[in-house]
């Protein structure tokens, strides 16, 4: 392939900004977050999509599991036949940043839909440009190092066979990728997740609050290696560096305890705080019973208070740059819209492409609660930002055609 954003020595060179815009333009309301119920009122949620299917409707499946490609399935047939469309989906294409988690829903959906695909897995390194196919059955994943290379898929899907038209499913997924490209922008999102644990902590704790031991437990509990244990899920680590904070437990024996394997599964910690938690101020009493209940039936986003705050945290980092801001500054202070995405995708839906976005994050750190919404807060795929872009990126789709503001990295 002919480099796109690479110098002679393959090092990364120059970006653009193609002005304001929000995921909205790209896909309505056809998103569904870690609850699995779309967006669009007109589509089915996911009680009835898990009857449908033939699945257990009380728990909700993890983005990477054979059932949670099952309910997509189901979503998308509803959503091709909105509006009388007749077309029967018979390919999926795949945008993601993530081989295993993303590579894995890909695969999933494939089999679920009876689908041929092709699976576009992006990020953004500092290295010689390089594209890997892989291919298995009548699928293939494309790992690239340059977003850029992304404008290379309509031809390597004509020259699969696969046609992107109004029988082509589209599944975009939202965090990393459509917004806030992985290796490339993907570190403003993370610091909006870790700014809200840290302000929801230091609310509850108030005085207690030390930042350098809660900036210490953070970092500590988010390494992989207790990944098993908190299964990756922010909200359970938020909740962690709470109860460290209040001296309940010292992190050196919960670290201990986890990595011996004396506390396997979160729900155990729980447990050992429901036994101690006469020894907690009353509001993290009250918090505690709170999360506690959640776990038990099931949620899967328990701690709330931490994922409105994650919410605003996003918000916040959305489009507030001005129009002139370097887009070196840009691309570490605010969550931007991939403009390779953004173009390709318009394209794919002036084609008839049924377009669709999931996302891991839960609906909280998502869309506004009545409180926010009545601030005039908006959810975030309507909230406008900057999108930016390879230097070459097709620009086709900038509203009003205004030429890209050029700046090197």
């Amino acid at each position: 392939m002919t480099p796109s954003t690479t110098s002679a020595d393959g090092k990364l060179k120059a970006m653009n900004v193609y002005g304001l815009a929000s995921v909205a333009e790209m896909l309505d309301d056809s998103i569904v977050y870690r609850n699995l119920i779309p967006l669009d009122g007109r589509l089915p949620g996911f009680r009835d999509l898990a009857k449908r299917v033939g699945i257990d409707g009380r728990r909700v499946p993890r983005k990477s599991e054979p059932d949670y490609a099952r309910v997509m399935v189901e979503v998308l047939h509803n959503a091709r036949a909105l509006g009388g469309e007749p077309t029967r989906l018979q390919r999926l294409i795949f945008i993601g940043d993530t081989r295993l988690n993303d590579g894995t829903a890909f695969a999933n959906l494939c089999r679920a839909g009876g689908w041929p695909g092709i699976a576009f897995i992006g990020s953004e390194a500092d290295a010689p440009e390089q594209l890997e196919i892989l291919a298995e059955d009548d699928r293939i994943m494309l790992l690239a190092n340059r977003w850029a290379m992304l404008a290379d898929l309509d031809r390597i899907c004509r020259e699969r066979g696969l046609a992107i038209d109004a029988g082509t499913a589209i599944v975009l997924d939202l965090d990393k990728t459509t917004l806030g490209a992985r290796g490339r922008n993907d570190r403003v999102i993370d610091a909006a997740r870790v700014t809200a644990v840290r302000e929801t902590v230091a609310s509850l704790l108030g005085s207690d609050f030390d930042a350098p031991r809660f900036e210490t437990h953070y970092t500590l509990f988010n390494q992989t290696q207790f990944h098993p244990f908190t299964t990756d899920n922010q909200d359970y680590l938020a909740y962690l560096c709470l109860i460290l904070g209040s001296d309940l437990i010292s992190a050196t024996d919960l670290a201990d305890a986890i990595l011996s394997g004396r506390l396997a599964h979160f729900s155990d910690f729980l447990e050992q705080v429901e036994g101690a938690a006469a020894g907690l101020p009353e509001q993290l009493r009250s918090l505690h019973a709170e999360i506690y209940s959640l776990v038990k039936a099931g949620d899967p986003t328990p701690f709330k208070a931490f994922r409105y705050n994650e919410y605003l945290a996003t918000v916040k980092r959305m489009g507030h740059l001005p129009s002139d801001a370097p887009v070196a500054r840009r691309l570490v202070e605010e969550i931007v819209i991939t403009q390779e995405v953004r173009s390709c995708a318009l394209d794919w839906r002036s084609r008839g492409a049924l377009l669709f976005a999931l996302s891991d994050k839960p609906d909280e750190a998502s869309v506004p609660n009545k409180e926010q919404m009545q601030l005039g807060y908006a959810p975030i795929h309507r909230t406008p930002t900057h999108a930016v872009g390879a230097s070459n990126t097709d620009t086709d789709h900038r509203p009003g055609g205004e030429p890209p503001c050029s700046s090197a990295i």
